[in-house]
């Protein structure tokens, strides 16, 4: 009687000798780890898309206020009023017509100037996209560790008994690079 709870303290440590709780823990692990990276493919796959689109309309705005002022520079500088169209109240009128044009374009210019942002757009727009890919080698990474760290558990002693009787483990497989759909970095395109 007296060595039944010593038998059964023996079995109980000889169990946990053999990864009946490692081995579970390990594979959970490795789950989470590719679970976190599919989470930065989602966010690369929300994030990107809309940067994109916000830097693409802000410098579609700042083309379209620059493009005014250049116009309007241009079609001021080609009426050309000499001493003798003075006293033509037309031409004065076309030539006041155009200068007003320009002083408008500019008005607005300097108005809009604090918003004309397209070059930080882009810089933190490249910040977001190397940030982005950084992130995902990192969960990449992590989950490539975490399914070493549970291969060799199921493989090495004593791990390797519980692995194989009581969870008929098999080894996981890591992350490839050459894995096609939501891997792919999305092609940035400011074209129209």
């Amino acid at each position: 009687m007296r060595s039944r709870p010593v038998v059964l303290l023996a079995l109980s440590a000889s169990l946990a000798g053999c990864g009946i709780n490692s081995v579970p823990t390990a594979e959970e692990n490795a789950k989470a780890r590719w679970a976190d990276v599919q989470n930065q493919y989602q966010r690369r796959a929300d994030l990107i898309p809309n940067l994109v689109a916000t830097v693409k309309a802000a410098g579609a705005q700042e083309k379209d206020v620059l493009t005014e002022v250049t116009q309007a520079r241009a079609s001021a500088t080609q009426i050309q009023v000499s001493g003798d169209d003075l006293a033509d109240p037309a031409k004065m009128q076309a030539y006041q017509r155009a200068q007003a044009g320009l002083t408008l374009s500019l008005q607005r210019l300097q108005e809009a100037y604090p918003e004309l942002k397209s070059q930080a757009n882009y810089t933190t727009l490249m910040s977001q996209l190397e940030g982005t890919e950084n992130r995902i080698t990192i969960a990449r990474n992590d989950y490539n560790t975490a399914v070493q760290s549970y291969n060799t558990r199921i493989r090495t002693f004593p791990d390797a008994i519980g692995a194989r009787i009581f969870y008929g483990a098999k080894p996981m497989v890591p992350f490839q690079a050459t894995t096609p759909g939501a891997e792919a970095a999305p092609k940035v395109d400011f074209g129209g």
